[in-house]
């Protein structure tokens, strides 16, 4: 992107709505919580990765979810409700917020994405960004009336939010989404000695398919035994065409993405992140998905996903050398491949346990 365009980028994204706190708000709740009721486009992984084992903490209230892509509202309680907007509001729940106002306890939004700097770069597709303006950038227009809380993902978001304090909700997974262990799993779909390296992508890393796409065509040309998937669109799939031993595949619906590590490993998983505006906030989720298929992870280092610390992970620099040569050292060595498998669980069971003391800021 030259600096021109990406000026013009930062210039509309700084005029694109952004949540803000409501007049007088403390930042906590206006009463005491009795229920939570989280609004979203779910199950989805925003929720599973951030809200559902906080949610399960022991001394939290009870709380319900109200999946936004219905087309009636669900009957809700709003006395002394506290209602979470994951993501993505509609414009039922924008009214039932309005016209349930004076009971609720507060009213609070999570982001996990800096998403105007996703509608302006140039790696999501057109509908994507016109969806991302409707559902999460059109409704801060109406919601920032009710805003008490406002929790990002990391330091990084928060510190874009513009608000003088933005609490970090960090990845917390519940333990079922990551591991337990199908004992089927223990066996390969092919035990011939091959080894399956996968990049499962989101459709907002066109760039990141661009990159990988020589390095894995020399990875395949130099180990005869290796074999990868590619999760791509429309878009990124025409970068995969003509490499034998490539598997393409769409992106799966959130629930199908969980069903499909049951019963299966992956050897080698990819994470790569180029350096842009939108990848200095990103979340290091990608580990979670990475435990559940007890792969050996290789990450981009960086703000997401940190520097080298010897704990057995692989995080390199933005370099296609660098990426080769350490694909193949793990295609080549099955002890490496496992001291990875374990240093990246080691550190999704730390992010796990950030889930212990639920969200805290509702009953201090």
């Amino acid at each position: 992107m030259s600096s021109a365009r990406e000026r013009l980028a930062r210039w509309i994204e700084r005029r694109l709505p952004q949540p803000r706190l409501r007049e007088g708000t403390t930042g906590r709740p206006r009463r005491p919580v009795k229920r939570i009721i989280v609004f979203g486009r779910i199950p989805n992984p925003t929720f599973d990765y951030y809200l559902a084992a906080r949610l399960q903490a022991p001394g939290m209230p009870t709380y319900e979810v109200a999946d936004i892509r219905g087309r009636e509202m669900p009957v809700l309680d709003a006395d002394g409700a506290f209602v979470i907007i994951c993501r993505y509001a509609s414009t039922s729940v924008l009214s039932w917020i309005e016209s349930n106002a004076s009971r609720l306890s507060g009213v609070a939004l999570f982001v996990d994405d800096d998403i105007p700097a996703v509608v302006t770069g140039q790696d999501a597709d057109f509908f994507y960004r016109l969806f991302l303006c409707y559902r999460a950038l059109w409704p801060l227009r109406r919601l920032n009336r009710h805003l008490d809380i406002i929790w990002a993902s990391t330091p990084s978001l928060a510190s874009r939010l513009g608000e003088a304090k933005v609490p970090v909700l960090p990845p917390a997974p519940p333990s079922a989404l990551w591991s337990s262990v199908d004992n089927d799993a223990e066996v390969r779909d092919l035990d011939n000695g091959e080894v399956l390296i996968a990049y499962h992508a989101t459709g907002v890393h066109l760039e990141e398919h661009r990159f990988l796409r020589p390095i894995i065509a020399d990875v395949l040309r130099e180990r005869p035994q290796a074999r990868f998937e590619v999760f791509a669109d429309r878009r990124a799939g025409t970068i995969w065409q003509g490499l034998d031993r490539v598997q393409i595949r769409e992106q799966l619906p959130w629930m199908d993405y969980l069903a499909d590590a049951k019963g299966r490993r992956i050897d080698i998983m990819l994470v790569p992140l180029s350096p842009s505006h939108v990848n200095d906030s990103r979340a290091p989720t990608k580990r979670i998905d990475i435990a559940r298929y007890q792969a050996a992870g290789v990450f981009s280092e960086g703000v997401a996903y940190g520097s080298p610390d010897r704990n057995g992970e692989f995080l390199l620099p933005y370099s296609a050398n660098i990426w080769r040569i350490s694909i193949v050292r793990l295609v080549d060595h099955p002890e490496l491949r496992a001291k990875a498998v374990v240093a990246t669980r080691r550190v999704v069971q730390k992010m796990a346990a950030g889930a212990d003391g639920g969200l805290d800021i509702l009953y201090q």
